[in-house]
């Protein structure tokens, strides 16, 4: 009998032990390999550390510790894999609709789009892929605005910047590409009009990229409340413009942008309806509000700080100057001979990207580099995985327009304006307005930073913590 019991007992230990073994072994195999990285914090995630190390040294840190290619994290309340170096950029562009699909946070989403587009992904994800908003920023649909552009901007100079002798080129920057936006997007001008939308934004983008958290006193909460004010305000005008058409009040055509998403229609015939027409104008907006001014605000500093380069941009804009009557405005065919200013331009890009990158989500479960993403999860490409890797850019602190000479930087490594279906559709009107400001500021003046060493802070796009104030030395004319 206690033979019996001792061979029972050895026999249940035994099966117990190959069962468990079983089961972990079971487990293990099923469980996806996932990227290296960690997903920090509950809740939070990583957010902290991102904004604690700032988005450049945030990449690079987890690219030396976990992989070059691909690593994992947790931001903005979900898993998400994040793509490194021109492989993980061509990768990510083109499998779009295929393996991925875009995808934005729900901070950005909510207070951005119409409620409906907002919470139904179907419909959401069928709005983004529409080509209207492609189609009407193509350079053609653009070009007739370059007169006008440059009409403002030389108003904006003789009234905020030659008056003074320091200015602070950041909100200075803000106002007036917001306002640029306003008159070419809406028809909307006047300074009490402008602010009635430029408010509500300065809400909207503080919240932009934060825990979706919605109580009051958060930067989700405000954002909310920004988003509504704009869009109430935005569909009382495309309402109002609506209706002034189909009574032929006023000849609509060529009068702004908003005039060509109200007439353009798809493949199948079908116009925009009111809501479509409203968030594809925010999002151009936001992009005046926050990308574009920072990319003019970068351009304007690297002027300031590299004497040798700002004389090679202003001999090129004095020749396009000289060759204006007096009252002459600028063309489309004077933008195509800045190419040293816009080379100038595309290396302050890499170096002060203005967008960070954007996000995508798995479709299924799809392989890359070895590691597994599995369904559901999101995915995100930056721009600082390339930008300053010396992998592709020689001493990638110098800040060198040279780079951008002949066919430019390799493939998938310059990605300022992302890349495959869903670049940028405002790449071309960025393009305009940086070289329209930069012609008008540098054939008035030169600059002198008055903070040598300002340091540079990220919300959605980086910021000169002081607002880069500078010193105004008008030429002699």
């Amino acid at each position: 009998m206690d033979a019996f019991l001792l061979y029972s007992l050895a026999f249940t230990l035994l099966y117990v032990s190959l069962s468990t073994i079983y089961f972990i072994t079971k487990a293990n195999t099923s469980k996806p390999n996932v990227p290296p990285g960690s997903t920090g914090w509950p809740v939070v995630g990583e957010n902290i550390d991102m904004v604690v190390s700032g988005p450049e040294k945030y990449i690079s840190d987890r690219m030396k510790k976990y992989s070059s290619e691909v690593f994992k994290t947790s931001i903005l309340g979900e898993k998400m894999a994040v793509f490194c170096g021109a492989g993980g950029n061509k990768f990510l562009f083109s499998n779009e609709n295929t393996l991925l699909t875009t995808w934005w946070p729900q901070s950005v989403t909510k207070p951005l789009l119409c409620p409906t587009k907002a919470q139904n992904t179907i419909l959401k994800i069928s709005l983004l892929n529409r080509g209207f908003t492609h189609e009407i920023l193509k350079p053609e649909n653009l070009k007739r605005y370059v007169p006008t552009m440059d009409s403002m901007a030389k108003e904006h100079i003789a009234q905020e910047w030659a008056p003074s002798g320091e200015v602070k080129v950041y909100p200075l920057s803000k106002s007036y590409t917001f306002a640029l936006a306003c008159k070419l997007l809406l028809s909307i001008e006047g300074h009490k009009e402008v602010k009635k939308l430029s408010d509500p934004f300065i809400l909207i983008t503080s919240g932009m990229l934060s825990l979706p958290i919605n109580f009051p006193g958060t930067a989700y909460n405000r954002a909310m409340k920004g988003g509504r004010m704009v869009r109430r305000q935005l569909m009382e005008v495309i309402k109002e413009r609506k209706a002034e058409s189909s009574l032929g009040k006023v000849e609509d055509e060529g009068r702004d942008l908003l005039a060509r998403l109200l007439s353009a229609t798809d493949e199948e015939g079908q116009h925009m309806n009111e809501e479509e027409i409203c968030n594809s104008i925010i999002g151009l907006l936001v992009a005046s509000y926050d990308t574009s001014s920072a990319a003019q605000t970068f351009v304007l500093k690297c002027l300031a700080e590299y004497p040798h380069i700002y004389d090679q941009v202003y001999k090129e804009q004095m020749e396009i100057a000289k060759s204006k009557g007096p009252n002459e405005r600028l063309s489309w065919e004077d933008i195509q001979k800045m190419k040293y200013s816009w080379n100038v331009a595309c290396e302050t890009l890499r170096i002060y990207p203005p967008g960070q990158g954007a996000f995508r989500e798995a479709l299924t479960d799809f392989t890359y580099a070895g590691y597994t993403i599995p369904k559901g999860w999101k995915t995100f490409w930056s721009v600082y995985s390339t930008h300053k890797n010396p992998k592709y850019f020689p001493e990638s602190e110098k800040f060198d327009p040279s780079r951008f000479e002949g066919s430019g930087p390799a493939p998938y490594t310059y990605v300022p304006f992302g890349g495959g279906p869903r670049m940028c559709p405002g790449k071309e009107y960025a393009r305009l307005t940086v070289l329209v400001l930069m012609h008008n500021v540098v054939t008035n003046f030169k600059m002198e930073k008055l903070i040598p060493d300002e340091k540079i802070v990220y919300t959605i796009s980086p910021v000169p913590l002081n607002s880069l104030p500078v010193r105004l030395i008008p030429h002699h004319k």
